[in-house]
């Protein structure tokens, strides 16, 4: 790692296509973790969180 990569980060590994649209270098198993992060772990879930659910505010405790 040299000193404008520590000090500056590393580049993204983003690409733009000849349309203008971005793509990412991401392995597919990157975007599964990521997917299934936010879909399977109730904390990242907002499905679950209790915004979400109606009722009294003494209910949601």
């Amino acid at each position: 790692m040299g000193i404008v990569e520590f000090l500056f980060g590393s580049k993204p590994k983003i690409k733009f296509t000849e349309d203008g649209r971005t793509k990412h270098e991401l392995s597919n198993k990157k975007w599964q973790d990521w997917k299934d992060r936010f879909e399977k772990n109730p904390l990242y879930n907002w499905r679950e969180h209790s915004g979400t659910k109606s009722g009294k505010k003494s209910d949601l405790k």
